[in-house]
């Protein structure tokens, strides 16, 4: 689904000298969620309906970040991502931890200048804090561009989806592991004690438990 927008000659010098770089949250809606449509739709290789900005800014609004001009307070990049329990389709695996990021646009008289750098390390720490194993995301194979932006920042490919995208484009997907295997299953049985432990609580309790993680 991610995507990065295909870089055009920007002067640096034209960045605010104050760039500022805030976390999305719902009080915010009004103000810059047609700004954040306005400018994903214009390079993105798929157009989405405002519900699917909303399926993700209304669970994982702490994993959106912005970058504001603070003088005009215009929008200038956006990075948009979830983090959810993951389960292998061949079940062999155990379930991780995954962040996905969604969509990342930066407006195209502001490229080159470390903004989408910023932006994706910002929701990779963000992401990192709350606990996740692995970030992943899809970004067009003739996007090289942005193809090395991830994989400078440790991203590796892991597969290639032919005709991924709506207009026929081909996609990599490409993850990024935060966590080695063995730490990693240690995360995975200190959540499976922790959902144990819930569910004996809610019993003891009398009531249901949900979605414990």
């Amino acid at each position: 689904m991610a995507d990065t927008p295909k870089p055009k000659p920007a002067a640096a010098s034209k960045l605010p000298p104050e760039l500022r770089y805030i976390q999305y949250s719902h009080a915010l809606e009004k103000k810059y969620l047609p700004s954040i449509r306005a400018l994903i739709s214009k390079d993105l290789s798929e157009p989405y309906s405002i519900y699917v900005y909303r399926y993700f800014l209304y669970q994982w609004d702490d994993l959106c970040f912005m970058a504001i001009d603070p003088k005009t307070s215009q929008l200038l990049g956006v990075i948009i991502s979830k983090l959810e329990p993951h389960q292998s389709p061949s079940n062999t695996s155990p379930t991780t931890y995954r962040g996905y990021i969604a969509m990342l646009a930066v407006s195209s008289s502001y490229r080159n200048a470390g903004i989408a750098t910023t932006l994706v390390r910002k929701a990779i720490d963000a992401m990192e804090e709350r606990g996740a194993d692995e970030v992943v995301l899809e970004t067009e194979e003739s996007n090289v561009p942005a193809m090395k932006l991830y994989e400078r920042l440790g991203f590796l490919r892991s597969k290639k989806l032919h005709r991924y995208y709506l207009n026929g484009s081909s996609a990599y997907r490409l993850v990024l592991h935060l966590k080695g295997v063995g730490e990693m299953m240690g995360a995975v049985e200190e959540r499976e004690r922790f959902g144990a432990q819930g569910a004996e609580r809610g019993i003891e309790a009398g009531g249901e438990v949900a979605g414990v993680i």
